[in-house]
């Protein structure tokens, strides 16, 4: 059982992240009202408010309880996501009960092959808390299967919430409340994924994130403006700015929700295809990163940071490969243009769509899964997966490894990795921590894969099954067709759980768990 006093410390730092929360939630009622969707204005006002009552409460109730210590800081991390996500479903679900069927069914676009609006599935609170987990932990698999249909109100929401949940909550969280020692907050700060240390404070840290992810955001949201206004010159205006915006918050948050019906796939126009990969080559570059380009000024950082550059090779190479093994399958249309586009869009794990993947060949499945799910973007950055930094120092170690057995006993080698001096014994604490995440990572994944197959076998194949599992646990959001609304509850359950545990990168989650069941006490294992 959790320890009194690190239960404390969690429900005050959980109520603090959810009024972030509260305001996330009541912001879309502004686009809400442009568009005159009234209920949809109601339903993001009175979330906002029960949320923000529920946060302020455990705030004020625990306002007193110490500030977090290293034991503590994982299981505030797991809860305060879980929580984060469990209540960032109730627009979808009030919404859906306070929106009659026939001002639904006025969302659904002129000329649509359908009939019905999806906003109907968000009445299951499950497939709400499903859209939620997606939406904050940025990976883009939808129960909203014709996206048109629920509104711009819930589009833009989805949207701004896969922006913000990309940024990090605690490192939101901490920008804006001063309630934590700095010892506390450099240890909450650093046990999200996204938490890179740029300058001395905290504090000062966190506004840069945001400055940077901010300028980086606005950047695309005009490019995309303009280049789909050069594309597609009759696209309606309004339409283009509300896709645009959208688009740029889902690009460089790499969580790949989309304005339209089949994702990027809609514009049917290969420019668009290539205008759209630059956002999603961006959203996998890490924030620091773009820190030291922007505020910094040190541009030879594009080819002398490790990771952004290994990140191009990756790119380059890997399109290349999925493209060939398309290409030669023959099974595809546009056996090129779709894989180098679905390749970029794994491995920075936006998950823009573009091909149905169900009809791809088992081989080149596999390929996108292992080569660009698993891996991911950078650390830093908003991605899924290991992420390159780790893939780098596995491969490193490996070769340290084999180096070490035709050196001789007394010889020291110190090993050189990403501007760094390591000895011996600190390279094989790094490597281990890597090479145990990535194990951990293709355990979960191969184990969820079985489910999924278990639960869809009269389906799809076990490399489709493989391709959802990785799509959720990478927080990728590409789907071979799995992810529905009439998929088993089971099944939903365990994408939930691992997109969870691929946002926080397992161990928050694993820490939560033994806290709950065996306390918070060092245990000799």
């Amino acid at each position: 059982m959790l320890r009194s006093d690190t239960y404390k410390i969690t429900l005050k730092q959980t109520g603090s992240l959810l009024m972030v929360l509260s305001i996330v939630a009541a912001f879309p009622a502004v686009v809400a009202a442009i568009y005159s969707e009234w209920y949809s204005l109601a339903g993001f006002l009175i979330s906002g408010f029960i949320i923000f009552i529920i946060g302020s409460e455990l705030f004020d109730r625990f306002r007193k309880a110490e500030d977090p210590q290293y034991k503590d800081v994982l299981v505030i991390v797991a809860s305060g996501w879980l929580a984060i996500t469990l209540f960032g479903g109730l627009p979808f679900f009030i919404i859906a009960y306070l929106t009659p069927v026939d001002v639904m069914n006025k969302f659904i676009p002129q000329g649509a092959g359908y009939t019905f609006s999806s906003l109907l599935y968000f009445k299951n609170p499950l497939h709400c808390f499903f859209e939620s987990m997606s939406a904050y932990t940025t990976t883009g698999l939808s129960m909203a299967v014709h996206e048109p249909s629920i509104g711009k109100g819930l589009l833009f929401y989805r949207c701004f919430a896969q922006w913000v949940g990309g940024a990090g909550f605690v490192i939101t969280a901490l920008a804006i409340f001063k309630n934590t020692s700095g010892r506390g907050a450099v240890l909450l700060y650093g046990s999200e994924s996204t938490g890179i240390k740029l300058l001395p404070q905290v504090k000062n840290t966190t506004k840069a994130i945001w400055k940077a992810y901010l300028l980086v955001t606005l950047f695309s949201a005009i490019y995309l403006v303009l280049g789909t206004k050069l594309i597609l010159p009759d696209y309606p205006i309004s339409e283009n700015i509300f896709d645009s915006i959208n688009h740029a918050m889902a690009g460089q948050s790499t969580g790949g929700f989309s304005t339209l019906d089949d994702s990027i796939a809609t514009y049917r126009s290969a420019r668009m295809d290539i205008l759209y990969l630059l956002p999603m080559i961006l959203g996998s570059f890490s924030l620091p990163f773009f820190y030291k380009i922007i505020f910094e000024r040190k541009f030879s950082e594009i080819w002398k940071d490790i990771q952004t550059r290994s990140l191009i090779i990756a790119f380059i190479a890997g399109s290349a490969i999925q493209a060939l093994l398309l290409f030669n399958d023959k099974l595809l249309p546009n056996p090129v243009r779709e894989g180098i586009f679905q390749f970029v869009s794994a491995m920075s794990t936006t998950g823009w769509q573009t091909s149905n993947i169900n009809n791809w060949n088992w081989y080149s499945i596999v390929f996108i899964v292992f080569a660009a799910m698993f891996i991911g973007g950078a650390s830093g950055a908003t991605v899924g997966g290991i992420k390159m930094i780790r893939f780098l120092l596995i491969k490193k170690g490996l070769r340290w490894q084999i180096n070490k057995a035709f050196l001789s006993e007394n010889t020291i080698k110190v090993v050189r990795f990403n501007g760094k001096t390591l000895l011996p014994g600190e390279m094989y604490e790094e490597f281990t921590k890597a090479a145990s995440m990535a194990i951990i990572f293709f355990l979960l994944l191969i184990g969820s894969s079985f489910i999924t197959f278990l639960f869809t076998h009269d389906q799809f194949s076990f490399s489709a099954a493989l391709f959802e599992s990785g799509s959720a646990q990478g927080t990728v959001g590409l789907s071979a067709g799995i992810t529905d609304p009439s998929m088993s509850p089971v099944l939903e359950s365990v994408y939930i759980f691992q997109m969870w545990t691929g946002r926080l990168e397992i161990i928050p989650v694993f820490a939560l768990v033994r806290a709950i069941f065996w306390g918070t006490r060092p245990k000799i294992i």
